[in-house]
């Protein structure tokens, strides 16, 4: 543990956007600060997907926890996975790289902000075949499947339907722009580059569970966010469900139960989210269930039931309201975290100053966009509703704003110039092919 006199140590777990905008509010207190990720970088996870489609490079929407926070010398990062937690002890047990595997860090104050990972609903074992885009190597490996299944075609040409027909299931904010993104790739970016199959011939399948794409924005919102998919050429499978995932093929069923069984090579998933692993870890500690969707309940200031020292944020977690004693379930976007946050980062300095406690946590809702493709987008901002250039642009704006590093912002506006006025991508490499032999 730490000697006398030492300075209050606050340990944070997690540097997506609620953590990293908490070490950034911490960062300024009279505190040591010890960040803890399993990667080495941050990711702007909304523009993930634009990476799995060429439109980015990896290094365009990542930076390195150390370079952010180089100049902040109470702050420190280490690379390792939380394997537990010793709430008694106050320690957050490691896996790291040491020489028994395993490295305890003490801590006053712990923050965890584990995020979440895409939910398959019981069946894990599509995981592999079934890919998503939340993390950075996984839409690398989308990017690498979608190209590579252009080049297939074009060496098969006789078995073009099964290698050019990309299904994304779940129709949300992250399936719609993925979906979008793919039928610009197919219609746009490599018309003409192929001699023997023509990439305008793919078909890009939409599959939602809903009535309707982009359930959570107000109408009309998703009945034009339809229509602009549309005129992309994506096929909208509304009101169907994915039952099976196969290696060549995904079987999807109506509500009439009937089943349809659809060739394709290429499978992405964006289909409902489960808190992470962390969540569950918390709630063994202190002797408190998780929601199906695997959330933890935390007080109205974050902290953890019993355990003030411990505040848990973002989508591993719901918010017990400070009057009614109900449990808040908040939308699993970046604003929500980053606010979480900043909010965590004020419990702590209240608490080492001896100032009164913050009000509980309040969510601000700001708005919520959403991107089609090429100067399409909708946007529900304070309620106001609108869509097409106006909403695209809006969304390209509030995305330069919030990415981290100004070379990174001056890169991506450069990058999405160039390819506004092209219809070019520039990232369209296939890296690995040890995975992608697998695919043949």
């Amino acid at each position: 543990m730490q000697s006398a006199g030492a300075k209050h140590r606050v340990v944070v777990i997690g540097g997506g956007f609620g953590g990293l905008q908490a070490v950034k509010a911490l960062a300024r207190l009279d505190a040591d600060v010890t960040l803890i990720d399993r990667h080495n970088y941050h990711l702007f996870q909304p523009l993930s997907y634009q990476v799995a489609t060429g439109a980015l490079a990896p290094g365009d929407i990542a930076m390195p926890l150390r370079h952010i926070f180089r100049r902040r010398k109470r702050v420190e990062v280490l690379l390792g996975e939380v394997a537990s937690f010793d709430l008694a002890a106050r320690q957050v047990v490691l896996r790291a790289d040491v020489p028994d595997g395993i490295l305890r860090i003490d801590y006053d104050t712990l923050l965890v902000a584990g995020g979440s990972d895409y939910s398959y609903f019981g069946h894990d074992e599509w995981r592999e075949t079934a890919l998503e885009v939340k993390s950075l190597d996984s839409a690398l490996e989308v990017r690498g499947r979608i190209l590579h299944a252009f080049e297939a075609a074009e060496l098969n040409p006789a078995d073009q339907e099964r290698w050019l027909t990309f299904v994304v299931v779940g129709a949300g904010p992250t399936g719609v722009e993925m979906a979008g993104q793919i039928a610009e790739l197919a219609h746009d970016t490599l018309s003409g580059e192929f001699r023997h199959v023509d990439p305008r011939a793919g078909r890009v399948l939409l599959v939602e569970t809903g009535d309707k794409v982009l359930g959570a924005f107000h109408d009309p919102l998703p009945e034009r966010a339809a229509r602009s998919l549309e005129r992309l050429g994506v096929t909208l499978r509304l009101g169907q469900t994915v039952v099976e995932v196969k290696d060549d093929c995904v079987v999807v069923e109506d509500r009439e139960g009937v089943r349809t069984e659809q060739p394709t090579k290429t499978v992405i998933w964006a289909a409902g989210v489960r808190a992470s692993a962390m969540a569950q870890m918390l709630g063994e500690a202190v002797g408190a269930d998780v929601d199906r969707a695997g959330r933890l309940t935390v007080e109205p200031d974050l902290s953890l039931p019993g355990h003030p020292e411990v505040l848990a944020l973002g989508d591993m977690v719901r918010v017990r309201d400070a009057d009614s004693g109900d449990t808040v379930t908040l939308p699993g976007l970046a604003p929500v975290a980053m606010q979480e946050g900043r909010y965590a980062a004020r419990v702590v300095a209240r608490r080492l100053t001896g100032r009164p406690a913050p009000a509980p946590f309040h969510y601000r809702d700001k708005g919520t966009l959403a991107t089609i493709g090429r100067a399409r987008g909708v946007a529900d901002i304070k309620g106001l509703r609108f869509s097409g250039f106006i909403a695209w642009a809006t969304w390209l704006t509030v995305h330069i704003f919030y990415l981290i590093g100004f070379q990174n912002r001056i890169v991506v506006l450069v990058r999405w110039a160039s390819s506004y006025l092209t219809r070019g991508r520039g990232s369209r490499l296939i890296t690995d092919a040890a995975k992608l032999d697998q695919l043949r």
